[in-house]
């Protein structure tokens, strides 16, 4: 029998699992301290990227390093890849819900808004009750999921919470993302390069407060149950077990059906991706997904889309209208145009390191096929609508989970399928150690101007919210509120008893209208109001700053037109603050 006692002392799991701690918990104490020493009330083009405190950037470059070193150790316990993740999503996406003292984006809260109309009307309404905002009644899902919500934790409205939604709805996809590469292989720096590259490249902000949130999640969900149950045909217990699988696919489709009107229609073009393969011959999730969108179109859904199918056929095959984002939307000065480019290079870079990914694995490219069928099958849908010049962006979310996969590939030298189970040579070039890390670190901190590059426009200091409440809560019921675009907080409020209207909606010859003589056009356009209703013509820091960053007005056209109201007799002075101002039409204007 040799003798042992000249070995080294074995280690417990706890020690080789420590060496990633100093750097996570460092990363996220320069994260606190840049946090707790960043002022937001000055925000300038550049939005947050030159408001937060450089210990920030210092937090996220070390977290990067430390994620890269942690997860190409083989000894490290696979707990800290994950951990590390969870600090990137903190450092992401909780950050705005630490520095701003009031919610981000004009859409979310205008979701507020349909919140609180089903708890106040207690049900459904049609288009003759409240107009164009019955189409959030034809997809309550999630509407009806926050009222409950709201009762359930005793606040008064989504507002209190829904600041903190882009944590919650991103680690709401780590679960799905998880199932969807675990499919296609067990090498851990690939599925958890995959999701980091995934996190910093979902920039296009369709992680607040919205149906979309939570449909993109139950998107991924449907994916990874149809990808791990549906791929084979089995015996009599694996039918029986997929019946299971059925039922619970069902209730995920449902879900999201009854939620949103676009992802739906990205699903199916998915699963008929999947169906074109060999492996995914199983009509249950095509068919089921159909069915069940159908059901919904022609029932509680028919409304809207009567309504809206010619716009929708005309835009069929219209690629270049599609696309283009149009008037109203020009990223203007130096700080909008920067941080655009920043965002679009990001995006392109992930989708040509995805392109790279599929050159260099020739047995993930063979192995994976179905999450590369995935990454393309949402391009069709440039050709269907321009979804309110959203439909690009849309579609960059949706390749996005596919096209992460396998530019993670492209910053690894060689990856493991579950079948097929080559080794990762222990003397890698210099070249894959820190190229990998560079342009895994470039993408990480172009996150930052991609997503919070517009907080100007995105962010309404407590002044906004209580010069828009006290015009709310003073308007009678009938009552209309102008304004110049829809960009502060509670545009919607009270839409069920007040009307809204933003002139720059408006075509362009009105809005010169108005530009060249703006009280007298004005007061005519909101001298329709019938007693006892009133007009309020509202002006906020939020408008200016959408219109002058996104090229609506300039800032001097915008306060010319203030100046001739402030200045004009048809118009009474009746709140203010250092956020804006707002006026009512007297009598004698109508």
């Amino acid at each position: 029998m040799s003798d042992l006692s000249d070995l080294p002392p074995g280690r417990p799991w706890w020690h080789a699992a420590s060496h990633p701690a100093p750097a996570l918990l460092v990363a996220l104490a320069l994260w606190g301290w840049a946090v707790t020493h960043t002022d937001v009330s000055g925000l300038d083009d550049f939005g947050l990227v030159t408001a937060v405190h450089p210990a920030f950037w210092a937090g996220l470059a070390l977290l990067t390093v430390g994620f890269w070193v942690t997860l190409r150790g083989p000894s490290r316990h696979p707990a800290w890849a994950p951990a590390y993740v969870v600090g990137l999503l903190v450092m992401e996406r909780a950050t705005q819900a630490v520095l701003y003292p009031t919610p981000l984006y004009a859409w979310a809260w205008k979701h507020d808004a349909v919140i609180d109309h089903l708890l106040t009307a207690g049900r459904l309404e049609n288009a003759d009750a409240i107009g164009d905002m019955a189409v959030y009644d034809q997809w309550p899902g999630f509407f009806a999921a926050q009222a409950a919500l709201v009762r359930l934790l005793g606040v008064d409205s989504a507002a209190q919470f829904m600041a903190w939604w882009p944590l919650v709805s991103s680690l709401m996809l780590l679960l799905p993302l998880l199932l969807l590469y675990r499919t296609f292989t067990e090498d851990r720096r690939l599925i958890w390069t995959g999701v980091w590259l995934f996190c910093v490249a979902n920039w296009v902000g369709q992680d607040y407060f919205s149906p979309q949130s939570v449909a993109f999640a139950l998107h991924l969900g449907v994916l990874a149950v149809v990808l791990r149950r549906y791929g084979r045909p089995g015996q009599s217990a694996a039918q029986q077990r997929r019946a299971v699988w059925t039922v619970l696919l069902t209730l995920l489709v449902v879900a999201l059906v009854i939620s949103h009107q676009l992802t739906p229609g990205m699903l199916i073009v998915s699963l008929a991706a999947l169906f074109l393969t060999r492996r995914y011959r199983d009509k249950v999730p095509l068919v089921t997904t159909v069915v069940i969108f159908l059901a919904w179109c022609l029932t509680a859904a028919l409304p809207f889309l009567s309504a809206a199918l010619p716009d929708m056929i005309r835009s069929i095959g219209d690629i270049g209208g599609n696309v283009s984002t149009g008037y109203g939307a020009t990223p203007t000065g130096t700080g909008a145009v920067t941080t655009s480019w920043v965002a679009r290079l990001l995006s392109a870079s992930v989708l040509l390191l995805a392109v790279a990914g599929v050159l260099r694995q020739p047995v993930l490219r063979h192995r994976a096929m179905p999450l590369l069928l995935l990454a393309a099958a949402p391009l069709p849908m440039l050709g269907a609508s321009s979804y309110g010049s959203e439909m690009i962006f849309r579609v960059l979310m949706f390749m996005l989970p596919g096209a992460a996969f396998f530019a993670a590939a492209a910053l690894l030298p060689q990856v493991r399928t579950l079948t097929a189970m080559e080794k990762t040579s222990r003397t890698e070039p210099r070249r894959y150690v820190w190229l990998p890390l560079l342009a895994l670190l470039a993408g990480t901190l172009a996150f930052v101007p991609s997503y919070s590059g517009k907080d100007r426009i995105s962010y309404f200091p407590p002044d906004e919210v209580d010069l828009v409440r006290q015009v709310i809560d003073r308007a009678p019921d009938d009552s209309l509120v102008v304004a110049a675009d829809r960009n502060y907080p509670l545009a919607f409020a009270d839409y069920w008893r007040v009307d809204h209207y933003w002139f720059l909606d408006d075509d362009r010859d009105h809005v010169d209208t108005i530009v060249r003589a703006p009280a007298a056009t004005l007061a005519r356009d909101m001298s329709a109001v019938e007693s006892p209703g009133r007009a309020y013509l509202l002006f906020s820091r939020g408008q200016f700053a959408d219109s002058e960053m996104n090229g609506l007005l300039t800032k001097g056209q915008l306060d010319r037109i203030r100046q001739s109201v402030d200045a004009s007799p048809l118009f009474e002075r009746v709140a203010g603050n250092d956020a804006g101002v707002a006026y009512v039409l007297k009598e004698t204007g109508r």
